[in-house]
C-alpha cells in the first residue's frame, strides 16, 4: 500500500510542478505565448523581460513553490518510520522539476527548472540551498548574465551538501539535478560561446 501510496505522489508532484505559471501568467496579462517571445523560455526570467518585473516576480515565487510544497508534503506523509532515506521526498522533487522543464499541459515543453530545483533543495537541505542562492546570486550580479549563475548554482549544490554531511540520497539527486540543469541550459552554453548570451 506505501508504495502505491508513493507511486500516485510522484505522480501529483509531476504534475503541480508541470504547471506552466510562466505561460499562464504571459497569456492572462498580455494574451501571447511566452514561449514566442524574448529567449523562448517558460520561465521567470523571460517573463521578466516581457511582461515586467511585477509579473516575473509572480513567476519566481509560484515556481519556487512549484518545487517546495510536493517535496515537504512528502516529507510530511512519509516520514522517517515510513521512508529512512527519504525515497519520496527525492523523488516528488524531481517529478516536479522535471514537470517543470517538461509540461504534459504545454505538450511537455517548458523551463529550465533552476527556481522549482531551488525549492526542493530549500526542504531537503536547507543550509545547503542558502549557499546554493548565494553563489548563484553572486555570480549573476559579477557576469550580469542569469544563465551562468544558475549553472554554476545548480553544479555546486551536490559538493556542498556533501561537505555539510548531507545523506547520500541527497547527495546524489542533486548531481542528477545539476546534470539535468546544464542539460536544459545547453542552447545558453551555445550563445556564451559564441558571446550571444543576453545580460542583465
Amino acid at each position: 500500500m506505501i508504495m502505491w501510496q508513493a507511486i500516485v505522489y510522484v505522480l501529483v508532484a509531476y504534475l503541480v510542478g508541470a504547471i506552466p505559471t510562466a505561460y499562464i501568467i504571459a497569456k492572462r496579462l498580455k494574451g501571447i505565448d511566452i514561449r514566442e517571445h524574448g529567449s523562448g523560455n517558460v520561465g521567470a526570467t523571460n517573463v521578466k523581460r516581457v511582461v515586467g518585473k511585477t509579473a516575473g516576480n509572480v513567476t519566481l515565487a509560484l515556481d519556487f513553490l512549484k518545487g517546495f510544497l510536493p517535496t515537504a508534503g512528502a516529507m510530511a506523509l512519509f516520514p522517517p518510520a515510513l521512508d529512512p532515506y527519504h525515497l519520496v521526498p527525492v523523488m516528488a522533487g524531481l517529478a516536479a522539476i522535471i514537470g517543470h522543464s517538461k509540461s504534459i499541459y504545454i505538450g511537455f515543453t517548458g523551463g529550465k527548472s533552476v527556481i522549482t530545483s531551488l525549492g526542493v533543495i530549500m526542504v531537503l537541505e536547507p543550509l545547503a540551498a542558502l549557499f546554493v542562492a548565494i553563489i548563484a546570486v553572486a555570480t549573476m550580479k559579477i557576469t550580469r548574465i542569469v544563465s551562468i549563475g544558475s549553472m554554476l548554482g545548480a553544479f555546486c549544490a551536490p559538493f556542498i551538501v556533501w561537505a555539510l554531511g548531507g545523506p547520500v540520497s541527497h547527495i546524489a539527486i542533486f548531481a542528477v539535478i545539476a546534470a539535468y540543469i546544464i542539460f536544459l541550459h545547453r542552447s545558453n552554453i551555445q550563445r556564451l560561446l559564441n558571446r550571444q548570451e543576453n545580460r542583465i
